[in-house]
């Protein structure tokens, strides 16, 4: 079955859900709508015709996927006289008025998410993409640096930034933190960043790691010409992050957050006074996608953090160590790299971060997929782990993306290059 209704126009705020419900569909799409708009359980005073009609939520389309046998999540209910029925999978897209939300992010979150996921007609809902009005490229400044800023900043052509972070994760000092700096740095690494799970702790405050690191960094960039980017962990309270974003900003490095942390909120006041590139750690966000039945899409949730101005956002790896298929971390890319909007309008896109377990081994494979190597590449024990040792690591990384991108199998390319062989041998 597809129900659909006139195509929204550009002043309507459009998102697209995958459900399953016991409900019929018109019925649980109408729950949607008026949960998330003018709609109650009862009529009320004041909820005119005329008042429903200009600011309802409107049901666009209706597309059923068929029946599963039972419900995938609990607290459910069922229509009385329908209890034993299969839920339905659908598609629905529902539209909204932009004079509801304003172009103000933090209420568009709450109408397109909010309490959705808490209505009994459901046993699966999830937001699977979101279009936005050009109203919102002018609302907001988008990210400052973005692919082509950053690779100025960092001084990389035709190639990934490649990258590590800082482990132990936890527990390093700052002048412990700025010795590994200063070999990975003598090892070739062009960007290197705080783990999500170092802040402004008591054994590594903020400001003696981040003068410690950046002081290390300025003695190589005086040296060789090139200056290491440096990604600092500036997340917590929002005074705090503003003291920590003037350090970073004094010291040219760059300003990392853990979005689901900090907030949509706290990261446009970060962009509004940052001087420099900010990188986007999305921590906790396999509670939002883990789930095919619940939760939101990283094809929705990239937007809000790319119109807000993030310029770096992580998608995970190929064959990373998590749970996320190659599919997803490629479409999640792809996502970082499209535009958001039509032209005029700036194109607001941002670099993809890739990390988790890689090393010269996926290179051959996110370039063919990915198409670009417009990317950060991110790797651990790919290069600390290397047998020949972390400068042997870097190579291998540089020799694996010249084969992809010359379009050589990477076990061919390693018969001259014993840095990428012993990386293929020790890390597949």
């Amino acid at each position: 079955m597809s129900v659909s209704t006139p195509s929204s126009s550009p002043d309507r705020i459009v998102a697209t859900y995958r459900v399953e419900t016991r409900y019929p569909l018109e019925q649980a799409a109408a729950a949607m709508a008026g949960e998330q708009s003018s709609g109650t359980f009862r009529p009320v005073p004041g909820e005119t015709p005329e008042l429903i009609a200009r600011f309802g939520a409107r049901v666009e389309r209706i597309t059923e996927l068929g029946e599963v046998e039972a419900p995938s999540l609990p607290g459910t209910r069922a229509p009385k006289g329908r209890e034993d029925i299969r839920p339905v999978r659908a598609e629905v897209t529902l539209s909204w008025n932009l004079e509801n939300t304003g172009t103000d992010l933090p209420t568009v979150w709450s109408t397109v998410l909010g309490n959705l996921f808490e209505l009994h007609h459901f046993s699966g809902l999830k937001l699977l993409s979101l279009d936005l009005p050009s109203a919102f490229a002018e609302a907001y400044p988008g990210p400052a640096f973005g692919v082509a800023g950053t690779r100025d900043v960092t001084g990389v052509k035709g190639r990934p930034v490649i990258g590590t972070i800082v482990k132990p994760s936890v527990g390093l000092s700052p002048d412990e933190t700025a010795e590994l700096a200063d070999r990975l740095i003598l090892a070739g690494l062009d960007f290197i960043k705080d783990d999500e799970l170092m802040g402004d702790p008591p054994h590594s405050p903020f400001a003696e790691r981040l003068d410690a690191v950046m002081t290390v960094i300025d003695r190589h960039a005086q040296r060789s010409g090139r200056k290491v980017m440096f990604a600092a962990n500036i997340s917590g309270d929002l005074d705090r992050m503003r003291r920590n974003l003037d350090l970073v900003n004094r010291r040219g490095a760059c300003a990392m957050i853990v979005m689901n942390a900090v907030g949509l909120s706290a990261a446009v006041e970060i962009r509004r006074h940052a001087e420099v590139p900010i990188h986007g750690h999305r921590a906790g966000w396999g509670m939002f996608d883990r789930s095919p039945d619940l939760g939101l899409s990283y094809r929705a949730y990239q937007k809000f953090w790319r119109l807000v101005g993030v310029d770096h956002l992580h998608v995970n790896g190929i064959r990373n160590k998590f749970c996320e298929s190659d599919e997803s971390v490629v479409a999640s890319a792809r996502e970082c790299l499209t535009p958001m909007f039509a032209p005029p309008a700036p194109p607001c896109t941002v670099m993809p971060v890739f990390s988790s377990g890689q090393s010269a081994g996926q290179a051959e494979d996110t370039y063919k997929r990915l198409g670009s190597d417009d990317l950060i590449f991110c790797c651990g024990g790919g290069i600390l782990a290397h047998p020949d040792g972390a400068a042997a690591g870097v190579r291998s990384l540089h020799e694996a993306w010249e084969a992809a991108k010359a379009g050589v199998p990477a076990s061919d390319y390693a018969r001259t290059r014993p840095a990428l062989a012993h990386a293929l041998e020790s890390f597949g």
